[in-house]
């Protein structure tokens, strides 16, 4: 686990402007086995990097010695442009990728988001080869289609709350069964949308999920 990190905050450039961010980068020189971005919720509902769901993936990537980007979509905070309905979005979620393929060059990415964020994150997630896990937290599957994952063979982690008043723990399970392996849906008891009083169950499940990815050995390519 790591013992401090450096805490960077900037602007990078999305799509249509500046997009603000913040970046936790592990002290120390040590190459790092993943490079992750966390999305975050809803804009128009209040949804921000600040938000204390991805303040708290944050810090669990963070303690497994992780470098973790998170930032402002489009029109949210001091981010430029306007809200595009998780269209656009998309595109200021490559960007976030963009730069840390470059400040971390050659190292496999992973992507979070939760609610809005996890449309998003997964769905630019799935279709980048530079990322390598995903995980998607309080998915709003009683409004938005997560068919796209039916097709995505990369290592995923869902966490539902039970009480989940977005995204019906019933309606989560069902479509869970019809995404591609390899795939894992941590149902938290008494949960609501926003985990409050179980972001403690959030943290272990992503501990042990992505702690489990890092102790894997990394596939070699023929060739």
């Amino acid at each position: 686990m790591t013992t401090g990190h450096d805490s960077r905050n900037f602007f990078l450039q999305g799509p249509v402007g500046r997009l603000e961010a913040i970046l936790w980068t592990p002290s120390g020189g040590a190459k790092r086995p993943l490079a992750c971005a966390v999305c975050h919720p809803h804009p128009l509902f209040g949804g921000t990097m600040h938000n204390k769901v991805v303040y708290q993936v944050t810090k669990s990537l963070d303690a497994l010695g992780l470098p973790v980007l998170r930032f402002n979509f489009r029109g949210t905070g001091k981010s430029e442009g306007a809200h595009d309905g998780g269209t656009g979005e998309q595109g200021d979620a490559r960007a976030a990728l963009d730069f840390l393929a470059t400040e971390f060059a050659g190292i496999p990415q992973l992507v979070a988001g939760f609610s809005f964020g996890s449309i998003v994150g997964l769905r630019v997630g799935c279709e980048d080869t530079r990322v390598t896990a995903l995980i998607g937290l309080g998915l709003p599957v009683n409004r938005f289609d997560f068919a796209f994952l039916a097709a995505c063979d990369k290592p995923k982690l869902f966490i539902q709350g039970a009480r989940d008043q977005f995204g019906a723990i019933e309606m989560a399970r069902e479509v869970f069964v019809r995404f591609a392996e390899p795939k894992q849906l941590v149902e938290v008891a008494d949960a609501d949308h926003f985990f409050v009083g179980k972001l403690d169950q959030v943290d272990r499940a992503i501990h042990e999920w992505v702690g489990q990815r890092m102790r894997e050995p990394t596939p070699v390519k023929p060739g």
